[in-house]
């Protein structure tokens, strides 16, 4: 993750870059929680700072870390749910394997076959699934 290029133009050093967001994506920390934590570290930032950082970074460690996720078995579990975002509706669509293990998840603003079908592919073609045996479903027509 040390690329140079990746950091390249960034005020403050990459492993404080990449403390700061694993903090923020690993434990359910806000951004103002990684603010206060790093004046321990001799950092004094805003928090809109660590904000910047998760959204540039972010998709770069999921990118790097995805191959590398334990296999999971070949018995899956498929829901979906609904909860609210900023006063409107969406639906939260989440796989986990036959131990609990969270496979991947995806919000749609709608609840039909074609956010059922793009969750269901995006889940098979990840780089850490197997080809399921079974997939378990509620009731859900789509």
């Amino acid at each position: 993750m040390h690329d140079p290029a990746l950091f390249k133009w960034r005020h403050f050093e990459a492993d404080l870059i990449l403390c700061a967001v694993r903090w923020y994506l690993r434990y359910a920390l806000s951004d103002r929680d990684v603010e206060e934590l790093l004046p321990e570290r001799g950092v004094w930032i805003n928090h809109t700072t660590v904000f910047r950082w998760v959204q540039h970074y972010a998709p770069e460690l999921d990118k790097r870390c995805r191959p590398h996720l334990n296999s999971t078995n070949d018995s899956y579990g498929v829901d979906e749910t609904y909860i609210k975002i900023k006063k409107q509706w969406h639906y939260l669509y989440r796989s986990v394997d036959s131990q609990g293990q969270t496979l991947d998840f995806m919000l749609s603003p709608t609840r039909d076959a074609d956010a059922a079908e793009r969750f269901f592919r995006q889940v098979l073609q990840a780089s850490h699934t197997l080809t399921p045996r079974v997939i378990t479903v509620d009731e859900n027509a789509a």
